[in-house]
């Protein structure tokens, strides 16, 4: 079986959400997507503190998995071997709320095939879904570029803005193959 490596933050899980709601809460005004397209939203002038979330325990414990992720990962499982890479060693505190959000939102994926790295470049798969460049330029199979605000302006890769689209490449893939999603 192929693989497929997922990234997790911005890509299966909802980090933008709670960095909204930690915006609004701490800064009295809730921005609008126009406001950090192009970048990240603790860059917007007087957010940058909240970064520091990052490293909080608890803070990826319950955000909110991406709209059709849950179902898009199931099917996928069937043809292809998934595991979810993240950069969780930056973020020390997030090794068990990540494992924990992981067990809860997609228990399909198996412990094992849960990848908590720094550098992405040691990943051996077909193909990379994932937000960030860098993590794509290191890559050596097929990467794919999941939108998020701070990559909108790269034209470097297949994008793909939700879990529809992605089902959709993957149809076309296994359509090559003569199989169907």
């Amino acid at each position: 079986m192929k693989r497929i490596a997922l990234d997790m933050d911005e890509v299966m899980a909802d980090i933008y959400a709670k960095f909204l709601y930690y915006f609004e809460r701490d800064l009295g005004w809730r921005p609008e997507k126009k406001d950090y397209w192009g970048i990240k939203i603790y860059e917007l002038e007087g957010a940058t503190h909240l970064r520091k979330y990052l490293h909080a325990v608890g803070f990826f414990s319950d955000v909110t998995p991406m709209p059709n992720s849950q179902k898009v990962v199931a099917e996928l499982q069937q043809h292809y071997e998934v595991f979810v890479v993240t950069s969780a060693t930056e973020f020390r505190n997030s090794l068990v709320d990540k494992w924990d959000w992981l067990s809860t939102h997609f228990p399909s994926i198996h412990w094992k095939n849960y990848v908590f790295c720094g550098d992405k470049s040691i990943i051996d798969a077909d193909y990379m879904i994932d937000d960030h460049v860098s993590n794509l330029q290191k890559f050596r199979g097929k990467g794919l570029l999941y939108t998020a605000s701070h990559n909108v302006h790269n034209k470097d890769y297949v994008r793909v803005n939700n879990w529809l689209e992605i089902r959709q490449f993957f149809q076309e893939e296994l359509a090559k193959e003569g199989k169907t999603l």
